[in-house]
């Protein structure tokens, strides 16, 4: 159940509905707010105040009438312009950066500022009335105070929409969405795996009982670890993770493995509660989602229809850099109970070799038919390979640097093969004991 809630949290914060609905329910509650400060007489400071001239309700009328129109008009064109953003972006980049647009803050942010804005003006221009003007209200009412502020909030949103026309273009530019991939990326390793590397020669016995398997079909979209180790340790069980974040699962594939011959259907209910599932990815968890997101970058820069091998370059840079932070971490996952004992979930060891297949063996093919990505992927991994101290990671990067001139010498010839060949010369030099 808290994985499903965690799941729906995040995909609460990644839509286009939420920020706006929200700020349009403070903007409701501030409007009913400060024109009961009105009508309470609590504002009759303003009038004392020798630069600030009242409204009137003409007055007050057309500034609020201008100000809703024009931030519903411009609400609708921002929404225009984030979807032709964003139309672009995937399609350029790959439809699964469409995630990464979704989750902009700022995107959401300045839609919910315009709608927030707009349900501000509507709500304090209806309480607006002249004399006369009804029945019940023989006396003006011009709510000077919620005017003030609604005058505060049109400066805000004059602010906003200065920020957006610069943060669009910004954000769609491939750099800027690389950074954005690879600083995640970043974050996300130093969060799951923060011990530095130490080489472990613990084996741990794998449980071989009854299994629970998926009842539902989807990704694995968030894995609520805590919760799962107190069923564990309340059902007195071990078990042994058969997927991570991230894979493919349906109905009767294995989730997990325990040692027990039974399990009661309370447990298998309460161990497959802590597995969210759902159509997509999601990078909260899954870091092969942001390799993955890198790799695809790489790859459709170097296809021969679009043939950048500069933005390849780049995604490249922020993969020997992962690569780099990943060869520093203990990437065995210790999954504590509350009372913090560990050793009753165990997770799916994703080794460093993983990891480099993952990334540099997935864009290995197209980097080898490119001179000027085969030198910088070579170089990439060099570099990492220098700020790794297990000689057994290292030694991987150097078979990685390998693949990729075996690849190059079949798909490149000529000059180009022969500068290849001089750095990977150089690049076995600096693996050299």
């Amino acid at each position: 159940m808290l994985a499903r809630l965690h799941s729906f949290w995040f995909a609460l914060k990644a839509s286009y509905w939420f920020y706006p609905a929200l700020f349009a329910a403070l903007a409701f509650a501030l409007a009913l707010s400060l024109m009961g400060l009105d009508r309470a007489g609590s504002t009759e400071w303003l009038n004392r105040i020798s630069w600030y001239f009242p409204a009137h309700p003409q007055g007050a009328s057309n500034m609020l009438t201008v100000l809703a129109g024009s931030m519903i008009g411009v609400a609708s064109t921002i929404f225009s312009i984030t979807i032709a953003a964003v139309a672009y972006a995937s399609g350029n980049y790959g439809p699964r950066l469409l995630t990464n647009f979704m989750e902009d803050k700022g995107n959401q942010l300045s839609l919910a500022t315009f709608i927030g804005t707009f349900v501000y003006a509507i709500t304090v221009l209806r309480a607006v009335r002249a004399e006369g003007e009804t029945a019940t209200a023989s006396q003006a009412f011009v709510p000077q105070f919620a005017l003030l502020a609604s005058f505060g909030l049109m400066i805000v949103a004059v602010g906003v929409i200065i920020f957006f026309l610069h943060h669009i273009p910004a954000s769609i530019r491939i750099n800027t969405v690389l950074e954005g991939i690879g600083r995640g990326l970043l974050s996300k390793i130093a969060e799951r795996f923060p011990d530095s590397n130490s080489v472990s020669t613990e084996m741990r016995s794998t449980p071989s009982g009854s299994s629970v398997t998926a009842d539902a079909t989807g990704y694995i979209r968030y894995i609520e670890f805590e919760e799962l180790a107190r069923v564990v340790r309340d059902s007195n069980l071990r078990i042994a993770l058969a997927v991570r974040t991230g894979d493919f699962v349906y109905a009767g594939r294995i989730l997990a493995q325990s040692d027990s011959d039974v399990l009661s259907d309370d447990i298998v209910d309460s161990i497959r509660g802590c597995f969210s599932l759902g159509g997509s990815r999601t990078p909260e968890q899954d870091l092969e989602f942001s390799i993955d997101e890198l790799v695809e970058i790489a790859l459709r820069a170097l296809s021969p229809g679009i043939n950048d091998p500069f933005t390849a370059i780049n995604a490249i840079h922020w993969l020997g850099a992962a690569t780099a932070e990943l060869g520093q971490r203990e990437l065995r996952q210790e999954i504590c109970d509350d009372d913090g004992t560990s050793g009753r979930v165990i997770p799916v060891l994703d080794d460093f070799g993983h990891f480099v297949n993952r990334g540099f063996g997935a864009v290995r093919m197209a980097l080898a038919s490119s001179k000027i990505a085969a030198l910088v992927a070579l170089d990439s991994i060099r570099d990492a390979a220098n700020q790794i101290n297990d000689p057994g990671r290292i030694a991987l990067l150097a078979r990685e640097g390998g693949l990729l001139m075996n690849q190059a010498e079949v798909t490149l010839g000529g000059p180009d093969l022969q500068e290849v060949r001089m750095r990977h010369a150089a690049f076995q030099k600096s693996f050299a004991p």
